[in-house]
């Protein structure tokens, strides 16, 4: 009997020390997960939406911790010296969706990278640069004719408008 017992304790500290490791490999913070875009834990049912914005998005988990709610974004790829514009904003608008959607403003988002994770702070100015951001969105919107903003062929290829975009690089 105490050898089972033991074998017990020993299979669950296993566990425990193996699910601990999955959740830094997949850049979540402690806390209990409340949201998932992860194919692997089944399809979302609704994504964040905020109508006055237009402003739809699904971060891929959030997390609850200590009453605050942290949204984490999983890229594949390693990490830059710092996070891509692009990734930060993106962050921010999962943290101004869900100020908007759940009446919790996030300290903080968190990029998480296969080599590296960035907590990206959702300060006031953060969110004036994002609210900026989707301003000239708007407004670009309603323009007959948008510059191109990059000098990338890369990011040209990757683009969804590339078939019907007369400025295209490649």
């Amino acid at each position: 009997m105490p050898y089972i017992s033991l074998i017990l304790l020993l299979i669950a500290i296993f566990l425990f020390w193996q699910s601990n490791r999955q959740r830094k490999r997949s850049g979540l913070p402690g806390g209990r997960v409340i949201y998932s875009d992860m194919n692997e834990w089944g399809r979302v049912q609704k994504p964040l939406y905020d109508a006055p914005m237009r402003l739809t998005g699904k971060p891929d988990y959030l997390v609850e911790r200590h009453g605050k709610i942290i949204p984490v974004e999983v890229k594949s790829g390693r990490a830059p010296e710092a996070p891509y514009d692009s990734h930060i904003y993106q962050l921010a608008s999962y943290c101004y969706l869900v100020h908007k959607t759940m009446g919790k403003r996030p300290p903080y988002g968190i990029i998480h990278y296969s080599n590296r994770d960035f907590a990206v702070d959702y300060t006031p100015a953060l969110e004036n640069a994002l609210l900026d951001i989707l301003a000239e969105m708007r407004r670009a919107e309603r323009r007959k004719n948008v510059a191109c903003s990059h000098n990338s062929p890369a990011r040209c290829r990757g683009c969804g408008y590339r078939k019907i975009c007369d400025q295209r690089l490649t």
